[in-house]
């Protein structure tokens, strides 16, 4: 076949083009595209583009115009290397509305692209050559099973096109199937090569093809029907160069419907039946390819709402961030009590002063100071590493294995030196965060609380300069009793209890903030000394921020004093019977905090 030519002229003059610039900005509606055969050259070049990831081949050539040479809706010319496509099978889509280029354009047009994709099938796979002289009856029937063949070993190189490929089979086969070019038992023969082969490559499902297993079983004959399976099964593993091979199953497929054909009664009207037959597949195609599309759209819908719902959870939590870091701003930085937005209320500020601290508490701060070091103690570790060579310890085995194994003419491998290296594992530093609940019911907890504060926070400095302690009071409002620095505090800060509500969730996010308490590589203790006589938003509030630190390591202990406290959910509750024992409770919780740091 020669080569063919295709020169459009354009669809304007230079004429046309001035006058239209003239007229470019007159107020009426933007000038539509025309949709012309040469509008159509860019589509087949990008079209061109896209088939050389299809079929890996970059020789050839793709021709996109209303109408083919062949009549059909498109083909494929090995001996031009040309793949002729019908521009109808866009509608009713506009040559500029097209972009194959860009991928993912083809969501928008699954029919036109799975024509598309059989060519390429065709054009990566139908590479045998007929050989001069073949008999024109025998290589009808070899194209006819190509047809399934190509496709599956296509779907073998991109499974991913399964979807368009089936697409394909609703556009190209049903048009056959209607006007058929072989009539009688080889008509039956013809679909169920073209539908059952599709089946056995795995494109349509066996559920789906039954109708038309059926009646080709009825038809054929259930020998006749098993020959002809036993043909296109071997045809699918047949080499894509191999004629010989492609050619002697198509003769030996004439062969059986030669022998079979006398004996067969051809039922009437046997091209409406399979013509029926192949429309209830196709119903069943399609109504399989809108159930799978529904349950993609129902997994990307969900998909997203997942992504929409993380991304709200993230910005929450950075807005609660934001929140914690203002409300710890607000507190540590004032010099009285404030409430969470940092208003000043002079008011409501529990302290009643300072005093200086007791010899007995100062012999507590310095028990506990060193207790904590010896919790924060780590042993030194150490590293072996053998060498052939030093330094190290020789070890006098490995040297005569190594020198057995010189001796031996084979390669040493024996590493006689042995070096030690010891580093020694840094200590953790502590941080300790108390919530004291300074509402009416909770005045027996003033003075303990009080004392344990300055102990803990003095013991900490002690111990080591990274670590850090801090002491909320809070009722409604928040009050600093001790700040989060490196410097041993110089007196004990005393105060009352006589508020009124519980705002525990801003204290919390106060001593997270302001102590870190959420991030690892330090002893991390939260105390709150509280009966937990709570409105039940007030619970909810500080279950979260519980909830939040006890996830990310941080241990939560709650101190209660009298019989009627509650306990709140995520916390290790410890009852002191004494508030006087509240100092020692408290330095044990820290201890303990600061030895399972890892």
């Amino acid at each position: 076949m020669s080569a063919h030519h295709h020169v459009q002229s354009p669809s304007t003059t230079p004429d046309d083009d001035a006058d239209l610039a003239r007229w470019d900005d007159d107020g009426a509606p933007p000038a539509q595209p025309r949709s012309s055969p040469a509008a159509w050259l860019r589509v087949g070049a990008e079209l061109g583009d896209r088939l050389v990831a299809l079929s890996g081949r970059q020789d050839l050539l793709v021709t996109c115009r209303p109408g083919t040479r062949s009549g059909a809706p498109a083909a494929f010319y090995p001996t031009l290397g040309e793949v002729e496509f019908d521009a109808r099978l866009f509608a009713p889509l506009k040559p500029h509305e097209i972009h194959p280029r860009i991928m993912g354009d083809e969501e928008r047009y699954p029919d036109a692209w799975g024509v598309f994709v059989h060519e390429a099938a065709h054009a990566a796979h139908t590479v045998w050559t007929k050989p001069a002289g073949a008999n024109p009856r025998v290589l009808e029937a070899a194209l006819l099973l190509e047809e399934s063949r190509a496709e599956g070993a296509h779907l073998t190189r991109r499974p991913t096109d399964r979807r368009y490929l089936r697409t394909s089979a609703r556009t190209l086969v049903m048009p056959d199937i209607a006007h058929p070019t072989l009539q009688g038992i080889e008509h039956a023969a013809s679909v169920a090569a073209l539908i059952l082969g599709r089946r056995d490559v795995g494109i349509l499902d066996a559920g789906e093809t039954k109708a038309v297993a059926d009646l080709c079983e009825k038809v054929l004959g259930a020998d006749l029907l098993t020959t002809l399976t036993r043909i296109w099964t071997a045809v699918h593993q047949c080499a894509d160069h191999d004629a010989t091979t492609m050619l002697g199953h198509a003769q030996e497929w004439c062969d059986a419907l030669d022998a079979a054909a006398p004996a067969l009664p051809v039922p009437a009207g046997l091209a409406d039946l399979l013509s029926g037959a192949v429309g209830v597949v196709m119903n069943s195609m399609a109504a399989t390819d809108a159930a799978d599309l529904a349950e993609q759209a129902a997994a990307n819908d969900a998909m997203a709402s997942r992504s929409e719902a993380q991304a709200q959870d993230r910005a929450q939590r950075a807005g609660q961030r934001r929140q914690a870091a203002a409300t710890a701003k607000s507190v540590f930085s004032a010099r009285g009590t404030v409430s969470p937005d940092g208003t000043p209320e002079p008011r409501s500020n529990p302290v009643t002063g300072t005093r200086r601290p007791t010899a007995a508490e100062q012999s507590a701060a310095s028990r506990l100071s060193r207790a904590l070091r010896a919790a924060a103690y780590r042993e030194r570790t150490e590293e072996r590493t053998t060498s052939p060579t030093p330094p190290g310890r020789l070890n006098m085995r490995a040297a005569l294995a190594r020198d057995a194994q010189r001796a031996a003419g084979s390669v040493p491998t024996a590493e006689p030196f042995t070096h030690t290296r010891r580093r020694n594992s840094p200590t953790p530093p502590l941080r300790v965060g108390i919530a004291v609940d300074v509402s009416g019911s909770m005045r027996a907890a003033c003075a303990p609380v009080a004392s344990a504060a300055w102990i803990v926070a003095r013991a900490a400095a002690l111990t080591d300069p990274d670590s850090l302690t801090a002491t909320i009071a809070y009722d409604r409002h928040l009050t600093a009793l001790t700040r989060p620095t490196h410097r041993a505090p110089e007196h004990v800060t005393t105060f009352k209890a006589n508020g009124g509500a519980h705002n525990l969730g801003d204290a919390i996010d106060a001593l997270d903030h302001g102590l870190a308490l959420s991030l690892p590589g330090a002893g991390r203790l939260l105390v709150i000394v509280t009966d937990a006589q709570y409105r039940s938003d007030e619970t909810a509030a500080a279950v979260t921020r519980v909830k939040r630190l006890t996830t990310a390591g941080c241990a939560v202990l709650q101190l209660t004093l009298t019989a009627r406290s509650l306990h709140l959910p995520g916390t290790t509750l410890l009852h002191l019977p004494k508030p006087s024992s509240a100092p020692a409770a408290i330095a044990s919780a820290a201890t303990d905090a600061i030895r399972r740091t890892r």
